[in-house]
């Protein structure tokens, strides 16, 4: 099966799940089911809120900078690793129809949000700006590229994120953008333990506010399976050994859509 072929007859995540068991890409998770769902209400609940901009001109033109009076929730979902908390994510961001998107990992889209402030703040210094607060246009700018984020390994470890996640999100989320992340901790337990945190908490309770959380819990590592039914060193070289890397990357992918992307290393 080619990973292009994936998610050809879907419109829904569950249709997408089950297209996927029936190639024999994935195996059937009972607790996986909850999540599917919620990511199903979510989709519908973007159309909605899509469709209900399309209808009205004014709407429509204010849709990009102004949320709607009752801002769609996101979903947040933590678990223990190899629970297809990813797999479950991209097959929403695969499907759901907005075009303004963002899928990144988290430490990377922090990376970026950081570089944005120290260009805004290099823009202060030469009096291209009067901001002087960085957050307010970075937020602004973040959301008028994407409406949905979606997340992967949502964590906090660094203190220079700590202390700019609550106001950063605060505006992102006035400004309608809608979150779903993956995490393997539940919202209480980010940050568990960090310098300041009590500057971090009402961060928690902003993500709370905004983003259902949802806790999958199931009991089968599927990375490990797939890990121990997977030939991992194929030997000699040649068309066969090639067949083999090709399976082994169609059941990486779990029949996800392929694309290029380029990768900025620093240093």
């Amino acid at each position: 099966m080619s990973p292009h072929d994936g998610l050809s007859p879907s419109r829904t995540v569950r249709q997408a799940y089950d297209h996927l068991e029936e190639t024999g890409a994935i195996g059937r998770d009972p607790a996986q089911m909850a999540v599917v769902d919620a990511l199903d209400r979510l989709i519908e609940d973007l159309s909605a809120k899509r469709l209900a901009a399309k209808s009205s001109a004014l709407g429509w033109l204010f849709a990009k900078r102004r949320p709607a009076r009752e801002p769609v929730k996101g979903l947040y979902v933590h678990g223990e690793v190899g629970r297809g908390k990813t797999m479950l994510m991209d097959l929403f961001f695969e499907l759901v129809p907005v075009r303004r998107k963002r899928r990144a990992h988290f430490n990377d889209f922090m990376a970026d949000v950081h570089d944005r402030i120290q260009k805004h703040r290099e823009r202060l210094k030469r009096g291209e700006t009067k901001e002087t607060d960085p957050i307010p246009p970075v937020a602004r700018a973040l959301a008028e590229e994407a409406w949905v984020l979606c997340f992967d390994e949502f964590t906090v470890t660094d203190i220079a994120d700590a202390m700019v996640l609550s106001r950063l999100f605060s505006a992102l989320f006035d400004e309608g953008v809608v979150l779903v992340a993956t995490s393997n901790v539940a919202p209480r337990d980010l940050y568990r333990d960090g310098l300041n945190r009590s500057l971090f908490e009402p961060f928690i309770g902003i993500l709370e506010r905004h983003a259902k959380v949802l806790n999958l819990d199931g009991p089968t590592d599927h990375r490990r399976r797939r890990l121990e039914r997977m030939q991992v060193y194929i030997t000699p070289l040649g068309p066969e050994a090639d067949r083999q890397m090709d399976e082994a990357w169609a059941a990486a992918t779990a029949g996800l859509a392929v694309h290029e992307e380029r990768l900025p290393v620093k240093g």
